[in-house]
């Protein structure tokens, strides 16, 4: 049985040699932190990656983005081979190997090839690519020596969106061996002007990249298809301005805001990507100049309800869902469910979450509020919606709605949210139905919601249940929080741990701002008094 080869490994562990007392944990986005103290991370995810490919006999994906977090910041996530997320068991194969000292590693990848029994004689093989921080570069060269340690075959792409070494890593492992930048390229604006059938979107729409990669790709993917048929409009595309500040999908949702530099004119279309452009919220001004946001909540029902149109057009009758997490807006949810007749799901914080809901639907659609998500397809489900198109008694028009499904659904990146493939599916939806932005913010009306977060000595002794809606410990918390939830219209109200510091966050709803705000407060409150709030109490 081969062994692995301690020397180069042990030679280039001193190079990226860890900080004392440094230690980190792998979660839903990978690993992240400040720059400055995660080179051995890198690098050690590089051998991470060449582990994981010898045991599932595939190219392994590895990128390197903070996403939307300060410029200062780096992480590093692994993807999986059909451009999922890294499966969960190794999430803690991760951590275990990131934290160990330099004494430790040989004894720690030992380790890791004995339980997972991997052969190491086995090609290895991982693609690599970065996003535009300063520390991007050699922080991706870190993960480089990792998996060249281990005699990998590596391929760097350089600068490529998140979604984007999804897609490549995907199409790679499914037996496209030419797929490269230049082929996502062409896809999506094939895949878009077939949706669209070549006529143009009557409008441009403005769209702010955060200073962020996404900035130069969405114009490579702009000039494949077109201002013949769309006038995509580049704002903080990286020229000035840093990372993330002031600008970006998080910060356009979390203030509520237009991102700096950006001067808005009412009824246009508005949008914004995150850092690694795989977030999507759109915004606009009404009449009387006011903000007005359409997250991911949003962004969800309009997709849901367009597959469910196109579907019933086409006589095709499959299990359409939509999955959601606590934090959906209750109007999102009552307008899918109630009024579109549609099933939700709700899934845990987290995109690996609800990918998995979502995956048990023939179509799935899923997206969190910050507007992270995409649409899943079965391959049974796609062979169906093919069938139809092609049947000959079918009628025209049930034809027609088919092969519009398999053009929409070519226009969106099943591996994962990806901003730009979401930002073609919004436009062609608006296109084909005719809606203006103001139409589509129309569907229905969002409740008033609050977040807050309450200090306290140990997090671990909130546990929830339901998709993190309702509390089981401590014990009397969930009756009371019930209690204040039935004096206000519309209430609704959850608490959650924190998954990185020692916080309770909560998140209530209700008919207007005021009576939300006070149904905040007091469950915030509860937890403060009820979960062991420490410092002064929620104000």
């Amino acid at each position: 049985m081969a062994t692995l080869n301690e020397i180069p490994i042990l030679k280039l562990a001193e190079v990226h040699a860890k900080p004392k007392g440094h230690q980190m944990s792998y979660g839903t986005a990978g690993f992240r932190g400040n720059a400055s103290g995660m080179d051995h991370v890198f690098f050690r995810m590089g051998m991470l990656a060449v582990l994981r490919s010898k045991l599932v006999k595939a190219t392994i994906g590895v990128m390197v983005t903070a996403s939307h977090n300060p410029e200062h910041d780096n992480g590093v996530k692994l993807i999986d081979p059909h451009g999922e997320m890294l499966t969960q068991s190794w999430e803690e194969l991760a951590t275990s190997l990131a934290n160990v000292t330099n004494d430790e590693l040989i004894k720690e990848m030992k380790k890791i090839v004995d339980s997972q029994n991997i052969e190491l004689t086995n090609e290895a093989s991982v693609f690599i690519a970065r996003d535009t921080r300063p520390s991007s570069l050699a922080l991706s060269q870190a993960v480089l020596d990792g998996a060249t340690a281990l005699g990998a075959t590596c391929k760097n792409y350089g600068l490529l969106t998140t979604p984007q070494l999804h897609h490549i890593v995907a199409c790679y492992n499914d037996g496209n061996h030419n797929v490269n930048e230049e082929q996502y390229y062409q896809h999506y604006a094939n895949a878009f002007k077939a949706l669209l059938n070549e006529k143009p979107v009557g409008s441009s729409v403005t769209v702010d990249c955060a200073n962020g990669v996404g900035a130069p790709k969405l114009v490579k993917l702009a000039e494949h298809i077109g201002v013949n048929i769309i006038d995509i409009v580049v704002h903080n595309n990286g020229q000035s301005g840093k990372l993330n500040e002031n600008c970006g999908a998080d910060y356009v949702k979390v203030q509520q805001r237009a991102p700096v530099g950006l001067n808005m004119e009412p009824d246009h279309r508005y949008a914004s990507f995150d850092g690694d452009a795989d977030r999507l919220v759109y915004y606009t001004l009404d009449s009387d100049c006011n903000f007005v946001l359409l997250d991911g909540d949003k962004i969800a029902a309009l997709f849901a309800v367009y597959i469910k149109e196109l579907l019933h057009k086409a006589d095709i009758n499959v299990r359409l869902g939509v999955v959601q997490t606590a934090y959906a807006n209750g109007s999102s949810t009552n307008y899918i469910s109630t009024e579109e007749n549609i099933e939700v799901a709700c899934a845990q914080t987290g995109v690996k979450h609800l990918h998995k809901v979502a995956t048990a639907f023939d179509i799935g659609v899923y997206f969190e509020a910050n507007g992270h998500g995409t649409v899943t397809v079965k391959d049974d489900c796609l062979k169906k919606i093919g069938a139809a198109a092609n049947r000959d008694k079918k009628l025209q028009e049930q034809k027609l709605a088919a092969n519009k499904l398999t053009a929409f659904l070519d226009v969106v990146n099943q591996t994962i949210g990806d901003a730009m493939s979401d930002l073609l599916a919004v436009e062609a939806i608006l296109q084909d139905k005719g809606w203006s932005i103001r139409d589509w913010s129309c569907i229905y009306t969002e409740l008033p919601n609050r977040q807050a977060k309450v200090k306290v000595a140990d997090r671990t002794v909130i546990e929830t249940t339901d998709a993190e809606r309702k509390v089981t410990k401590p014990t009397a918390l969930q009756p009371a929080i019930d209690k204040v939830v039935a004096e206000y219209p519309c209430g609704r109200s959850f608490v959650r741990p924190s998954g990185t510091e020692d916080v309770v966050r909560v998140y209530a709803e209700s008919d207007t701002q005021e009576n939300t705000d006070k149904l905040a407060k007091r469950v915030s409150l509860l937890v403060y008094e009820l979960a062991g709030g420490v410092g002064e109490k929620p104000q």
